[in-house]
């Protein structure tokens, strides 16, 4: 087996390049949502990236067949995919994009718990302890300021269920054949599943259109292309390529970079408590994730 190396100039340059784009993500899914309902958003999303997702498997020959082995693994993470955007388009609609990412990007924290209770080899060492802590701290504190940031209760607990159903996402990846497929297959099996799924289940908010222009379309354009395929393909790549604590490590970068975006992009008001949170997650997530 090839031995991957650690992360080095041009490789954190373009984990950088990636967390900036996720993160002006969640500010083009909160202006995309002006053209159309939340749910029917992602639904849209699915159906649009599993045809680009489907093209690029073609023109690059990646086998499409899932070993019967991985079906069960395929159906678990589609399901978790659909549910977490369904979670997180909801909790961007309903409040501001800087209390979504600071909970959102909580994922690593429910991942370590789980991790430390269901994989032997995942326990919690002192440093992810005290990054666990650093994180849930940073939780509570965003959870429980309901001063600034257009607070929405039902919003904040969207975002967390978002972030738990991501953990999920992870975790069956590990624990199932599914693992064992190109990162291409694992993707396509989220969107494929999930586009189906998010587009009945906008029939029962009833909200598809409102009024979108050609900004809202080409939001959900930059969403289908740049983000669901082209980003997550290469971040694959790059976990094939570089160690893997390395490549997690950068994924402090987005909430903070989102929280940013929110405010100079937005306009949103971003109070010292909601800053001082910022900063417990991100350290969190970065002791957790570098070992």
């Amino acid at each position: 087996m090839e031995e991957k190396r650690p992360v080095d100039a041009a490789g954190a340059a373009a984990l950088i390049g990636i967390a900036a784009l996720l993160a002006f993500n969640q500010v083009v899914i909160k202006v995309t949502g002006g053209g159309f309902g939340p749910v029917f958003q992602a639904g849209l999303r699915s159906v649009l990236g599993t045809t680009f997702l489907l093209g690029w498997m073609w023109a690059f020959r990646v086998p499409l067949a899932l070993p019967a082995s991985a079906r069960m693994g395929a159906l678990l993470v589609g399901l978790f995919f659909s549910v977490e955007f369904m979670m997180l388009f909801i909790a961007l609609d309903l409040t501001s994009v800087s209390r979504v990412s600071i909970l959102f990007y909580s994922m690593p924290v429910w991942l370590a718990l789980a991790g430390h209770l269901l994989l032997p080899g995942e326990r919690l060492t002192r440093r992810r302890m005290m990054g666990l802590v650093l994180a849930m701290a940073g939780v509570v504190l965003a959870f429980s300021d309901r001063q600034t940031g257009a607070p929405s209760l039902a919003g904040d607990l969207m975002a967390i269920g978002g972030a738990m159903c991501w953990a999920g996402i992870a975790l069956t990846v590990r624990v199932t054949p599914l693992s064992h497929t190109p990162p291409e297959t694992q993707l396509l099996s989220q969107l494929a599943i999930s586009a189906p799924v998010l587009l009945a289940a906008s029939v029962l908010f009833g909200e598809y259109f409102r009024q979108p222009t050609a900004l809202h379309w080409a939001g959900l354009a930059f969403q289908s292309i740049a983000i669901v395929c082209l980003s997550f393909l290469l971040w694959f790549r790059l976990l094939g390529t570089y160690q893997a604590n390395g490549v997690a490590s950068f994924s402090f970068l987005s909430p903070v970079l989102a929280v940013l975006f929110g405010w100079l992009l937005l306009g949103e008001q971003v109070g010292p408590a909601i800053w001082a949170a910022l900063g417990l997650v991100a350290a969190g997530i970065y002791l957790i994730n570098r070992r």
